[in-house]
């Protein structure tokens, strides 16, 4: 009898090793390569997409799909150094980066000074389910409001000066309306497709003066800072 009940104890103890096994590769099992980046020094005591405030000592990324609290590795490929990172905001939407990463995260994967890297992400545990291929909707205000709308596709030709891009629709038609009026000049709208997301680029501006261009983005960069010449694709 007691041969018996040691054998059922051990195989009791197997189970549950595989169970526990089994359990611990489902939390672990997300994992994604791409380019990583960090936070510029004028984000330091903003606001991040959970409400919190961002700090540069603090070990924080942000991420287009993980649940905010997400607690994830990050490991630089190249030279194989890891940090361990909360998530709290969204991004970053540029194409093929993968993660946002605070400045001290940086500094410990030994990147600050070429300012990208490629890495590995694993996710150790989560508040939330895994990512899906919904992509995160901010929720929007109460009142409602109406946007007057002048629906045309254009080729605009030359350069124009993106303000930035968004994932939420209704920011896009906010801050079209602000533009127009402010700067009394043309604003385009460019959707691009990110990891299955739509994200909207707003574009002010069409010329092929450089002059004119210099100055418009000057004055734009006052109110958005990370404004940018682009180049039309026709």
């Amino acid at each position: 009898m007691k041969k018996r009940f040691n054998l059922f104890r051990k195989v009791g103890l197997l189970f549950m090793a595989i169970l526990l096994m089994g359990f611990v590769q489902a939390q672990q099992k997300y994992k994604e390569t791409g380019i990583a980046s960090f936070y510029a020094d004028k984000f330091e005591g903003r606001k991040t997409a959970n409400g919190e405030i961002y700090y540069h000592a603090k070990k924080t990324a942000a991420h287009q799909k993980l649940p905010f609290g997400s607690i994830v590795k990050v490991t630089n490929i190249e030279n194989k150094k890891y940090v361990v990172v909360r998530i709290n905001d969204r991004g970053p939407f540029v194409d093929n980066r993968i993660i946002d990463l605070s400045k001290s995260a940086a500094r410990d994967l030994g990147f600050v000074e070429k300012g990208i890297v490629k890495v590995e992400i694993e996710l150790i545990a989560s508040t939330d389910n895994l990512p899906d291929k919904k992509p995160y909707i901010k929720v929007a205000e109460s009142s409602e409001k109406y946007y007057k709308i002048d629906v045309s596709i254009e080729k605009p030709k030359g350069k124009g000066v993106q303000i930035g891009s968004y994932k939420d629709d209704e920011n896009v038609f906010k801050i079209a309306e602000q533009l127009k009026i402010e700067y009394k000049a043309d604003v385009y709208i460019q959707i691009a497709v990110i990891n299955k997301t739509n994200v909207y680029r707003v574009i002010l501006g069409s010329s092929i003066d450089e002059t004119y261009l210099k100055k418009l983005k000057e004055t734009i960069s006052k109110k958005y800072p990370d404004c940018f010449i682009v180049t039309y694709k026709n």
